[in-house]
């Protein structure tokens, strides 16, 4: 098997649920690797909404997805992820991805927080059709995260199990506070 960093080991998922003519939702875009998984696997006749409230991820974003020749089938928005609803109609997205934590290489004042991302993740499940998923990439340490961490974690333990499947894993032997992957099916 090999060593997997965490978006690799959500992406295998994502590949399974994914199909042509999809709507996705890239919930925190950043450089913009899940908007390009999303697009490519939702193809011409899908569509992938990105959001981020940094103009630096959109512009590196749209830069990454012209040079992957990625499907013109996107739509990036410089707006937070708290926005979702007004984009999206409930039960019509097939799945949705959240790196939390902060832009790779930006600015960590601006960071994700708990609220704001519990808000994201419950509108998240109300979008999502019945067997959709949300692949969530959970980052703390240092300067970004206990907080939002502890937050998501007790919120995710309170969903109720007959509507939705959590599924946290961990990087168990890694130091300094390893990413954690979740993964969240409406049922």
């Amino acid at each position: 098997m090999k060593n997997y960093q965490i978006t690799q080991w959500c992406a295998r998922f994502i590949k399974e649920q994914v199909a042509p003519g999809d709507l996705c939702i890239d919930a925190t875009m950043g450089n913009g690797n899940d908007t390009l998984l999303l697009s490519t696997l939702c193809g011409e006749k899908g569509r992938v909404l990105a959001f981020d409230i940094q103009e630096q991820a959109l512009k590196s974003t749209k830069e990454h997805l012209i040079s992957e020749g990625a499907p013109d089938n996107y739509t990036l928005l410089l707006e937070s992820h708290t926005q979702m609803k007004t984009h999206a109609q409930e039960n019509s997205v097939s799945c949705i991805t959240f790196n939390l934590g902060y832009l790779p290489g930006g600015d960590h004042a601006k960071a994700t927080k708990g609220d704001t991302s519990i808000e994201a993740l419950t509108q998240g499940l109300s979008l999502l059709r019945k067997g959709g998923l949300i692949s969530l990439c959970i980052y703390s340490g240092g300067d970004s995260g206990f907080e939002e961490r502890d937050a998501v974690l007790a919120w995710l333990a309170s969903l109720d199990p007959h509507k939705y499947l959590v599924i946290r894993s961990d990087y168990y032997n890694r130091p300094n506070n390893p990413p954690i992957p979740v993964l969240i099916i409406k049922l």
